[in-house]
């Protein structure tokens, strides 16, 4: 079985930073993308960045979040700085592993204006 496990969500005056984290666990033969969606109250589950052959980023986010992985811990990370209220959302992580998409339990950013 293949598990994601999120943490580093909080609450976070605006202009602020956090950083998420999703470690991959299990039988894993094989990672080709590790990224992280958003869902805020009332709204559909957006992408917010990934890491496969490329890096891609909404452009809300653009030049404020940075993802990273490190690929011998199975990681993603997610560096978010200078955070908006319009930042406050859950934020899952999801990884395509053994060739299955498998998601995170999601994890609380709130900003506060």
């Amino acid at each position: 079985q293949v598990q994601l496990v999120e943490s580093g969500g909080g609450l976070v005056q605006a202009g602020g930073s956090l950083r998420l984290s999703c470690a991959a666990s299990g039988s894993i033969f094989s990672i080709n993308v590790m990224g992280w969606y958003r869902q805020a109250p009332g709204k559909q589950r957006d992408l917010v960045a990934t890491s496969g052959s490329s890096t891609k980023y909404a452009d809300s986010v653009k030049g404020r979040f940075t993802i990273s992985r490190d690929n011998a811990k199975n990681t993603v990370y997610l560096q978010m700085n200078n955070l908006k209220p319009e930042d406050t959302a859950v934020y899952y992580c999801y990884a395509i592993i053994n060739a299955r998409r498998y998601w995170g339990q999601g994890t609380q950013v709130t900003v506060s204006s």
